[in-house]
């Protein structure tokens, strides 16, 4: 159990016992600040623990926020201080001190806390109330401030994510918040939330793969049901602060899982209708999983770029000031509200082939605008790029022992990356479209993109462009991997490779939020024996080469359990068991 220390003589008529009690503490009185160390030194080390000052008046949201957020070392607002283990060597030493000072001891006490190095988070409260007054007549002020906000308004209001899509802000959190507010209620915990919007999903996938016409109209139905599950998830976890490493990587994750689920449901129900749409349903998720890696490369490029200004910035920032065209802005870029709707509607009243044919065309014009604006930026920014930013971008470029091993020969002679990358690129997937199958020069020419792409990352990714060298170097292995398996021809050669491309993308999204939550890129010993994005691309080439048709697809499926296999037991090691930060991301509508 948390502890409480409530510092001061006790406020009669004060509520705030029954409130800390409330959020799940064990409160220990100090009628002087002086007692403050010695009731510390009775409470567990491994444990939360908070010191607040008896005369606080405020909401308890205030409270809860202050005193019961898992993500931060320490936390505080006026006249309340909470922190975990990880603060706590810096709060004891805080409190051994002579209480000497002005104003609440808690305040006092995280003005200590942060002298000595510990970053203590001040939540933004808005219309809540939290103060310690003085006087009578302040305490009087501070109840009626209370009693004319709801603070359970305010929690559920909060709740809801700061920036969103159109579709989601309008048509799903307006009632999606009180589903969160029931769950809450009922003890249930955001990773529940989260498993059953999967499990309605992939329900949702199996409904789209009977090709019969009711299957499609409940796919669609169960996919919204699904994306509300998820929209709920977030919000639940937001109301009742219940943030964790294990739920940050289900939301990270179960998104892609779900669609690229769906995208396989479609692709079975069209073909028992006699109608091969894997090669589109391959094409939507090569298209999706790009585009967000352009997203992330970009956004890590630029984390902590100093200088970061440009003409484009300025526009955007011109342009969110007029309301409509911030919600314009948001829909034309198709985000996952909007996405899923459109596919759900799609779904229950058209065909799989109209679903994808109308996903293709939404997803490359929503990549082709944020692409192109980003590039614009990058042009005309003058900033300056950081290690922390080159060394995320090399992570994100999932070298292998081969691009090691030509870097290391490339080191130090004058590389372009980005035209280096790019030619490489277009070697690789202009052979692949331009030969037949199994063509032995196109071996060659795999080595080429191995030796090409390992020089191109052989110097710091600092150059204004040089965060498309990731998303070059994703579309490159996918656009490969699905050109092959057309041209084999052959039953089964486009499901395995969806099944490829499916298992590599889970480790590609896997890597970005390892680096978002700032514990770095995968092992390296994983990333070498899964070959590395060109160690993949050649093996796939020679495969191709030297196997007959028949057999393609088999050794895909092979190599894609391979992979899967390999990253998910890893993966979950990770997240599990590594005390990674949890990463919750309040701001990208993906």
């Amino acid at each position: 159990m948390s502890t409480v220390i409530l510092t001061g003589l006790p406020v009669p008529g004060s509520p705030l016992t029954d409130e800390l009690r409330s959020l799940g503490f064990d409160v220990r009185p100090a009628a002087v600040p002086e007692d403050t160390a010695a009731v510390l030194a009775g409470v567990p080390a491994d444990q939360r623990v908070a010191v607040v000052d008896s005369a606080f008046v405020g909401h308890v949201h205030a409270l809860r926020l202050a005193l019961t957020d898992p993500r931060f070392d320490a936390c505080a607002v006026t006249g309340a201080l909470a922190v975990q283990p990880g603060a706590r060597a810096a709060l004891d030493k805080a409190a051994s001190l002579p209480a000497e000072g002005d104003g609440p001891y808690a305040d006092r006490l995280a003005a200590a806390v942060e002298a000595a190095g510990t970053t203590v988070q001040r939540p933004e409260l808005g219309t809540l109330v939290a103060a310690v007054p003085a006087t009578d007549a302040e305490r009087a002020a501070a109840d009626a401030a209370v009693a004319a906000v709801d603070d359970e308004a305010v929690r559920l209001r909060t709740a809801v994510k700061s920036r969103d899509g159109f579709f989601t802000t309008f048509f799903i959190s307006p009632y999606s918040r009180y589903i969160a507010r029931w769950c809450a209620r009922r003890g249930l915990t955001p990773n529940q939330v989260t498993t059953a919007s999967l499990i309605t999903a992939l329900i949702a996938a199996g409904c789209a793969a009977t090709g019969e016409r009711w299957g499609y109209v409940a796919a669609g139905v169960l996919l919204l049901v699904s994306f509300v599950l998820d929209c709920t998830d977030g919000q639940l976890a937001r109301y009742s602060l219940q943030y964790s490493t294990m739920g940050a990587w289900l939301d990270a994750t179960f998104d892609r899982a779900k669609e690229y689920s769906f995208y396989a449901g479609l692709a079975l129900g069209a073909a028992r209708n006699g109608d091969d749409v894997w090669a589109l349903a391959l094409g939507a998720m090569i298209l999706m999983t790009c585009r967000h890696v352009v997203d992330f490369s970009f956004n890590e490029a630029n984390h902590d770029a100093t200088a970061n200004t440009s003409p484009t910035a300025a526009l955007s920032d011109k342009l969110d000031s007029v309301g409509w065209t911030v919600w314009v802005r948001r829909m034309i870029i198709l985000p996952i509200g909007e996405r899923w709707a459109m596919i759900a509607v799609l779904t229950a009243a058209t065909s799989p082939r109209i679903v994808f044919y109308a996903l293709l065309v939404g997803c490359a014009f929503g990549a082709l605008y944020t692409t192109a604006g980003r590039v614009l930026r990058s042009l005309t920014r003058k900033a300056r790029r950081t290690d922390r930013a080159a060394q995320a971008l090399a992570d994100l470029a999932d070298s292998g022992p081969l691009a090691s091993v030509a870097a290391a020969l490339a080191k130090g002679r004058p590389v372009a990356p980005l035209l280096m990358t790019l030619a490489a690129a277009v070697l690789i997937v202009g052979g692949a479209l331009r030969s037949g199958f199994g063509a032995p020069w196109l071996v060659g020419t795999a080595v080429f993109y191995a030796i090409a792409t390992g020089a191109a990352v052989s110097r710091p990714l600092k150059g204004a462009l040089d965060w498309l060298v990731p998303p070059l170097l994703r579309c490159a292995e996918y656009v490969t991997v699905l050109v092959l398996a057309v041209k084999a021809d052959v039953p089964g050669a486009l499901p395995a490779a969806f099944g490829l491309v499916a298992a590599v993308a889970y480790h590609h999204y896997d890597t970005v939020y390892r680096i978002r939550g700032g514990s770095g890129a995968p092992p390296r010993w994983l990333v070498w024996t899964i070959g590395g994005h060109e160690g993949r691309v050649l093996l796939t080439v020679v495969l191709a080469a030297v196997l007959p048709r028949d057999a393609f697809p088999v050794a895909l499926t092979a190599l894609a359990v391979f992979v899967a296999l390999v990253v998910l037991v890893e993966s979950i090691r990770f997240w599990v068991s590594s005390g990674a930060p949890a990463v919750h991301d309040e701001g990208e509508p993906a």
